[in-house]
């Protein structure tokens, strides 16, 4: 059973025959299985590779460039500036509403069951470690959770919260969004619909950039009110106040550290390392893990660390950690040579541990060591002993979900939020939409015609044609477009400068499988037997459909599609605004070639780009869209929805929504089929 985005698409027209081609006889009977083609699965993956190659390198650049305490002052400075603009600007802090829901004695700490809210009416669940038989004020530290389906109750987070607590630290360990007591999805039973972490994660994160909120914003801003509620305790110490976690925990300290100036001290876990590395090594990450802008910017993750400075850190590695380690050394050499130059080497650290990817004790016990360096609480070096408690004993709510409290769950605000973009945006016609439109996907003007290559022909493909010619235009340096021109005689040199009139159809998944099977195709071609048919497949999908990030993994929630699609997000050029300007390269293309009108044809995710595309271009004269997203309000207004970020525009609702594209189009014949 297909899962995308953590949804069942059994059934759903958008994909029926595209996962798994058939070719079908004249006669309409089914065939053998044919393969669709591939040829170039790599492009994508190399193309963003080159564009974050050359943003490190930038930013190394800079770094070593840096000579004096001064510039290293305002290198610190601005990577703050920059952080703010990649995270956005945080909401107003309102009343936490505190309560304490119940007590754990134990020897020597109290735990706390506490509850608050980070914004009006969104649950956070807590738990906070007391130690006893000592004077107060005491050094404090937040804890954040990695992904744990269980948060705070993970046996390895509550390793470190015990432990920091009988060395005399004052602990806040919170649940993460869709994590522990705070599912956002869940059911009768309450269990998550969509599946807790990651997947929850995904399908709230990747919904907020429609309407311009950033997942990682929010998972911030819990961290930041737990800092805030932590000093309404008498028990805490503002003089020492550090943050700690691992993996997405470590993401978590490594964001607040960049985010929250009030910390003295801090030991994010199997995070730091290049942005680079973890392209290169196709590794994907979190939307929260991915911030909107970040490489456009020119961040990468020691700038967070750098936005610190030069306050003490110790980075916390693992030697067989996915996190490449060789990331996580270039990240702290950079590191060490800036704080080198404020006068503070010595507050920089790194640390090592000899095993796979946790908070595993090795580096919880170098966490200890470095906080006690820092507090002079205790001289303890290594871990006293501990007794992991049950999850239903760390409990703040009677049944284990903030659902059952009537807490407000995420998507609920991206709803409240698109239906106030919808009241305060103007509507927009004609040209006006057009510069809208291609503002907000930071199209850029396109210079010059394309250059193409013509593929050489293959054994029969079983197209409604007998003959296709296949061109590979270039629609920028690194990514072609792969077009396929049909023909009824064979032609294997470059395209005949008649008629006047195309058709480019725009491949859902695949033109190679779709114009075999595609009633679309067939009907295009019916309804045009003069004009020169065409099929194109954008970067990403059929030809250069992407094999990395695992096997097969292009239609799984956090596979290559995602991946892509995230990192562009990063880039400040979304993917379907990468793929409309390949449609408008080929639509230039055309008009090279000798064709004059091109009626535009596209199925599913094929329609984004091609509607974006036909506002864009005046040669488009006839627009047919089959399976179109109606609006992007209706995702972003849904709990539960089925389109892939890469079809996501961010911030787009600020500005527009389809179904103002799709009533200027009606000048150009727009027809919608099964939208």
């Amino acid at each position: 059973m297909l899962q995308l985005m953590g949804i069942n698409l059994a059934g759903l027209s958008l994909l029926d025959g595209l996962l798994t081609p058939r070719a079908e006889a004249a006669d309409g009977g089914v065939t053998a299985s044919i393969e669709p083609l591939n040829r170039f699965p790599r492009m994508v993956h190399e193309y963003f590779v080159e564009r974050v190659r050359q943003i490190e390198r930038a930013h190394s650049e800079a770094h070593a460039a840096l000579r004096t305490k001064a510039e290293a002052e305002a290198y610190v400075n601005t990577a703050r500036e920059k952080i703010r603009a990649a995270f956005g600007p945080f909401p107003e802090k309102t009343p936490l509403n505190p309560r304490v829901t119940g007590v754990v004695e134990r020897d020597a700490y109290r735990i706390e069951k506490v509850i608050f809210e980070s914004r009006p009416g969104f649950l956070v669940t807590a738990n906070l470690y007391l130690p006893k038989g000592r004077r107060s004020p005491l050094p404090a530290v937040v804890g954040a959770c990695g992904h744990s389906d269980n948060g705070k109750a993970s046996a390895a987070y509550q390793s470190f919260s015990q432990g920091l607590a009988r060395m005399g630290y004052v602990v806040l360990i919170y649940d993460p969004i869709g994590q522990g007591e705070r599912l956002q999805y869940p059911d009768a039973q309450l269990k998550s619909r969509i599946g807790a972490g990651v997947a929850e994660h995904l399908h709230a994160g990747n919904q907020q950039f429609l309407v311009g909120e950033f997942f990682g914003a929010w998972r911030a801003w819990d961290g930041i009110r737990a800092l805030d509620y932590l000093l309404t305790r008498p028990e805490v110490d503002p003089r020492h106040l550090g943050v700690t976690g691992n993996s997405g925990g470590g993401t978590l300290t490594t964001w607040l550290c960049g985010l929250e100036s009030r910390w003295t001290m801090a030991a994010p876990g199997c995070f730091v390392t290049t942005f680079r590395r973890n392209l290169e090594n196709e590794l994907p990450a979190d939307t929260e893990q991915c911030p909107p802008r970040a490489l456009a910017l020119g961040l990468d993750h020691e700038d967070f660390i750098a936005a610190m400075a030069p306050k003490p850190v110790i980075l916390l590695t693992k030697e067989r950690d996915y996190f490449d380690i060789r990331g996580s050394e270039a990240a702290y050499a950079r590191l060490k040579r800036l704080y080198g130059l404020l006068g503070a080497e010595d507050r920089i650290a790194l640390f090592t541990g000899p095993t796979a990817h946790g908070y595993s004790q090795e580096n919880r016990e170098a966490m200890y060591r470095w906080f006690n360096r820092v507090t002079g609480v205790s001289n303890a070096q290594t871990e006293p002993e501990l007794v992991i408690e049950p999850d239903e004993t760390l409990w703040c709510t009677p049944k284990g979900q903030v659902a059952e409290l009537q807490s407000r769950p995420i998507w609920s605000y991206t709803r409240e939020r698109s239906q106030a973009l919808a009241r305060e945006r103007p509507s927009h016609s004609g040209s006006a939409l057009s510069r809208i439109v291609a503002s907000t996907l930071k199209l850029e003007q396109r210079q010059g015609l394309p250059d193409y290559r013509i593929l050489r022909a293959l054994p029969p493909r079983r197209y409604p044609w007998p003959h296709a010619t296949t061109y590979a235009v270039e629609t920028e340096p690194g990514i072609h477009a792969l077009v396929y021109r049909l023909f009824q005689e064979r032609h294997e040199s470059r395209p005949p400068r008649d008629p006047a009139r195309a058709v480019l159809y725009v491949a859902h998944l695949s033109s190679d499988a779709e114009l075999r099977e595609e009633q679309c195709v067939r009907d295009l071609l019916a309804a045009e037997p003069d004009a020169a048919f065409y099929a194109c497949d954008v970067r990403g999908i059929g030809e250069s459909q992407p094999d990395t990030c695992g096997h097969d993994t292009f239609l799984k929630p956090y596979g290559s599609d995602y991946f892509y699609a995230i990192h562009a997000l990063m880039l400040d050029y979304p993917y379907v605004a990468q793929r409309t300007h390949d449609v408008l390269r080929v639509l230039d293309w055309l008009l090279s070639v000798g064709h004059e009108q091109v009626h535009l044809a596209a199925k599913g995710w094929g329609t984004l780009p091609a509607t974006f595309a036909a506002l864009l271009c005046d040669a488009v004269r006839q627009v047919t869209l089959k399976n179109a997203l109606a609006s992007y309000s209706e995702i972003a207004e849904a709990e539960r929805y089925q389109w892939p970020l890469a079809a996501f525009v961010p911030g787009v609702l600020a500005h527009f929504d389809l179904p103002d594209c799709y009533r200027a189009l009606a000048a150009k014949q727009l027809r919608q089929i099964d939208p």
